[in-house]
């Protein structure tokens, strides 16, 4: 069985036992994190929501709080002297999906 969810403006296919990296969630490391926006579920049969499949839903625990690695931003714009460096790295949260409650 397999889900699709959104969160953080993005869509992820699930299936109980993967570990995703998401946006940053507001818990702490060890909690539930509950997904409620399942967009779609798939066993021998696909149902599709609209826009969400009602009362369905993907648990999971937030294993870890990180930071990827590093981007370069580089802007340059010739014959004007103008150059910036940048740097970012984008925080997520490590999510192992326990349950799909379809």
């Amino acid at each position: 069985m397999y889900a699709i969810i959104a969160t953080g403006g993005k869509q992820y296919k699930v299936s109980e036992g993967d570990v995703i990296d998401v946006e940053k969630l507001d818990v702490t490391e060890g909690d539930t994190v509950t997904f409620d926006k399942v967009l779609a579920v798939g066993s021998d049969k696909l149902v599709v929501g609209d826009p969400t499949v009602a009362s369905a839903t993907v648990t999971g625990k937030a294993l870890k709080q990180g930071k990827a690695k590093k981007v370069t931003v580089y802007k340059y714009k010739p014959k004007s002297g103008y150059h910036k460096k940048n740097g970012h790295r984008q925080s997520y949260t490590r999510v192992q999906i326990d349950k799909i409650n379809a």
